[in-house]
């Protein structure tokens, strides 16, 4: 086993983020389909939705964007914020995936905020409605206000522009019609073209339609203008003849006041549910054109579109139906029909956004907008794989996630496939997936954990369906732990803990649950046995490899150990089981929020809120180990690479890589802002999965051996540039042995070349040929610098300057350098350095940015050069006195004392020894 253990994972890196897409606000989508604009915390993402890719981001100053439109041709996109303010951007045509910038702000667009607004088909005007019951029209490329309706009662509801592609069949001449909703219930039609004419009452509706009795939230028309529909949270779609609307304006035309004419609808439709949306979309059920366009949708409370024929019959929904106590959270805010697709996205008040195909029913796409706080995570492999498949051969392919939903979340690890789990009726808390990867458990607040199974079905798509459910704890289920081994040849489960707030653990027969989900109704499992295990709520099981121990931890500080005593059925003897408490870890100051098995090794690891992660001997319980490091609550822990490292989870956001033996951390991952309750490793131990309360979930990627690699071969790079400086230098080829080591920063190998020069230029003083540092190569290329390397040597310079023994050097090439150029060219040789580099500016700041940086650099080189400077006059004084000392000695000093001779180079000699 040992030998086959690879080297220890020291290096991760980010794979793979899965973040907020829509939290809540309005959501538009191109007219291809293909991209889609939703709502962040005060930002709109521009989002491609088959790669489930961010392109951009549109900021709006941290102010809740009310509402927004795309232009159908994709150019603009406009905002409003509660502020209120308008904020128009261009879409760029290269998508950076960075912030956009709005190329237009009108501060205060509106008196009130702006609930809706609508965008003409040509992408020419812009319509906007505001809470004080005033609209407005805008020319888009020009940011001017072409008109300005009132009388509205209250809050405008709806917008919708009615520029018929084919107005023979309204009329002959060109119309340009803005209808509008508000809360008086009240549908009304403005002509934008009465103004062109001078109309008296040009800014007066045209037309009034009064027919509901709440407010109307949906409206559309006909791409040849000829029927209106409008749908309400009066629980009814209403349907209206504009044909004849078409010949009632054109008698009123010729009058000189517009007059305000009523209308009936043709068709009413009580749909049974309060409207949110509706909506015209292409039906052709006969394959006749006059039928072609005769269907409409409504969404609404119920969280279903539905589709009507002409009629009023419901054809048929897309999507499925939900309990009734999810329907408020399953309720549609807002649909759409996209042409394109011929599908309808809904927006969901759960954040998520479904399209559905109007022809098939069927689920094309789905985008969750908002996990919530996620709590767990699970890998997941769409079939039972062989024991040598790896992850890119399909194997754990999947994450499942459990977040502050009844509905679980399943991600596709390769591609973008996101799928919806419905079946738990509360909040679900732990996930535990069995041996083969391929069937998981759930535990949730209904009290209740349940079995999930992929389906039959050969789709791209792996669909996973509830196979069966355990029912009799009388509380939450807060941890599930599957068996890790299957039998009868990897075909049949053998059995499932569960652990609740009850304080009690339960096992449940598995055997008869099938590993495939068949879309029969789900089984119910039978319970073996009940153990109350803990005075206070548990909060993780786990079951060893062998399937012979299970631990608990629980929030009384303590760790449980079982035996696992379970007994398949044999001839007539049936399935049967039990737990016995072998002993207790106790040591933890705090709740135990993770237990888990080694792999290799009979040793178990807790992670707890007293911020330490212990390792307990199995034999006699006691800690052998214990790590600190976190700042907050240790909530989850795995051991990874046979035991000898361990990953935990905390509340500080963090995810730590910790070595058993040295009982240290080796690595700290950072990508989220709270708690990281959920934390799984994939089956060949290369990718680990961080999810937290910030809704954020993290791919982590083992990049150990290509680190090890690229090190590797910077360092053979390393030497081989090594070599050649020293051939350089032996070669006397100056030129490249400075560059190389320029490039190299290596300042200590240039300051030797520097002295060497130096000192063959003092003791060859007649050879230098006029050479300013000693060889006329070495002056070629002080002169010839670039840029960068000019200014990397003078810091260079600096550093030298700075010691005594090194200052003769620094003061010789600085000589050298300001006598071979000039003082422009080094100044020059700064300019793109600043303090604060600002896009914006042109080159006159760059130039002061140079400046700055040189003066800092001249300003670090004169105190020394001057402290240099002194030195060396104290010197030359000090150097007077021997100079005294020998003339006195030439002359009359000791004339008379004895006649003593005294040798002068002795003197001399010994002076400088001294």
């Amino acid at each position: 086993m040992v030998g086959s253990q690879r080297p220890k994972s020291k290096s991760y890196k980010k794979l793979r983020t899965i973040e907020p897409l829509h939290t809540s606000g309005p959501v538009a989508i191109t007219s291809d389909g293909s991209n889609i604009v939703t709502c962040v915390s005060g930002e709109a993402l521009f989002t491609d939705i088959k790669h489930s890719r961010l392109l951009c981001r549109f900021p709006s100053d941290a102010q809740n964007i009310t509402s927004l439109c795309l232009t159908p041709d994709a150019s603009h996109l406009v905002t409003f914020t509660d502020a209120p303010s308008l904020r128009l951007f261009k879409v760029p045509k290269a998508l950076i995936g960075q912030h956009v910038p709005p190329s237009r702000v009108s501060a205060r667009p509106h008196d009130a905020p702006v609930h809706v607004c609508a965008v003409d088909p040509t992408s020419t005007y812009l319509a906007s409605g505001s809470a004080d019951g005033v609209v407005k029209v805008w020319e888009i490329s020009t940011g001017h206000v072409t008109h300005v309706f009132k009388g509205h009662g209250g809050v405008v509801s709806a917008l919708k522009f009615n520029f018929p592609r084919n107005e023979s069949l309204v009329q002959h001449e060109r119309v340009a019609q803005l209808i509008t909703a508000s809360v008086d219930t009240k549908i009304r039609v403005f002509d934008l073209t009465a103004t062109l004419r001078n109309d008296q009452g040009a800014l007066r509706p045209v037309v009034v339609l009064e027919g509901h009795d709440s407010v109307p939230r949906g409206l559309d028309v006909t791409p040849d203008g000829k029927w209106l529909v409008s749908g309400g949270r009066d629980a009814v779609v209403l349907i209206w003849d504009m044909s004849f609307f078409g010949a009632t304006l054109g008698q009123n035309k010729s009058k000189s006041k517009s007059l305000v004419t009523s209308l009936t609808p043709v068709k009413t439709i009580p749909v049974f549910e309060r409207v949110e949306a509706v909506g015209f979309v292409h039906c052709d059920r006969s394959g006749s054109a006059a039928t072609a366009d005769q269907c409409l949708f409504t969404a609404g409370e119920k969280g279903i579109v539905k589709i009507w024929d002409w009629k009023g019959t419901l054809l048929h929904n897309l999507g499925t139906s939900w309990e009734q106590e999810q329907e408020e959270q399953r309720q549609i805010l807002e649909a759409m029909y996209v042409p394109t697709l011929e599908a309808v996205l809904s927006v969901h008040a759960d954040q998520n956004i479904f399209i559905h195909s109007v022809a098939s029913g069927k689920l094309t796409q789905q985008l969750i907008g908002f996990n919530d706080e996620i709590v767990d995570a699970a890998f997941l492999s769409p079939t039972i794989p062989p024991s040598n498949a790896s992850a890119s051969n399909g194997r754990d392919g999947y994450i499942a996630l459990a977040t502050n939903s009844s509905l679980i979340r399943l991600y596709s690890t390769l591609g973008s496939s996101v799928q919806l789990l419905p079946g738990h009726s509360d909040i679900v808390l732990s996930l535990d997936r069995s041996a083969s990867g391929h069937i998981f458990a759930s535990g949730s607040k209904d009290n209740t954990a349940r079995i999930w199974a992929p389906s039959k079905s050969s789709a791209a798509s792996t669909q996973w369906g509830c196979v069966a459910f355990c029912e009799g704890h009388a509380g939450s289920v807060g941890a599930v732990a599957m068996s890790r081994t299957l039998r009868d040849n990897d075909t049949q489960l053998q059995f499932l803990l569960t652990g609740s707030q009850d304080r009690t653990i339960k096992m449940w027969d598995l055997s008869d649950v099938p590993l495939m989900c068949d879309s029969q109704q789900a089984l119910k499992c039978r319970s073996l046995t009940t153990f109350k295990a803990h005075e206070k709520d548990i909060n993780s099981l786990d079951v060893a490899p062998t399937d012979q121990l299970l631990a608990s931890g629980s929030q009384d500080r303590t760790a449980n150990i079982y035996e696992i005593l379970y007994h398949p059925s044999s001839g007539t003897r049936a399935q049967s089981g039990e737990i016995k408490l072998l002993g207790t870890c106790k040591g933890h100051k705090r709740g135990v929020w993770c237990v888990k098995f080694g792999k290799t090794e009979r040793i178990l690891a807790t992670g707890s809120g007293d911020k330490t992660i212990r390792l307990w001997n199995l034999q006699d319980f006691t800690c052998v180990k214990t790590f600190e490091g976190h700042a907050n609550s240790v909530l989850r822990v795995d051991f990874i690479n046979e035991g000898t490292q361990l990953v935990s989870s905390g509340s500080d956001g963090l995810v730590k890589l910790w070595s058993t033996r040295e009982e240290e951390c080796t690595t700290t991952l950072d990508n989220h802002e709270d708690k990281v309750w959920a934390l799984a490793v994939n089956t060949d131990e290369r990718v680990i999965v961080s999810a937290a309360a910030d809704s954020v979930v993290t791919f982590w990627g083992d990049c150990t051996e290509e680190y090890e690699q690229e090190r590797e071969a910077k360092r053979v790079e390393q030497v081989l540039k090594e070599q050649d400086f020293v051939n350089y230098i032996a070669l006397q080829d100056y030129r490249r042995a400075i560059e190389l080591a320029l490039s190299l920063q290596q300042p200590g190998r240039l300051f030797s070349l520097f002295k060497d020069i130096k000192s063959s230029a003092v003791v060859s003083l007649t050879t230098t040929n006029g050479s300013v540092t000693g060889h006329p190569v070495v002056d070629e290329v002080l002169r010839s610098l670039s840029g960068q390397d000019l200014s990397q040597l003078l810091r260079y310079v600096r550093d030298w300057n700075s010691n005594a023994k090194t200052s003769g050097v620094a003061q010789s090439v600085l000589y050298a350098m300001v006598k071979l150029r000039p003082i422009e060219d080094i100044i020059s040789a700064f300019g793109g350095e600043s303090l604060e580099p600002l896009s914006s500016e042109i080159s006159p700041r760059k130039q002061a940015g140079g400046r700055t940086a040189f003066k800092d650099l001249i300003d670090s080189l004169i105190p020394y050069t001057q402290r240099h400077f002194s030195r060396l006059e104290r010197l030359v004084q000090e150097s007077f006195v021997l100079d005294y000392i020998l003339s006195e000695m030439d002359g009359e000093i000791f004339e008379g004392e004895g006649h003593v001779v005294v040798d002068a180079s002795m003197i001399c000699t010994n002076e400088g020894e001294r």
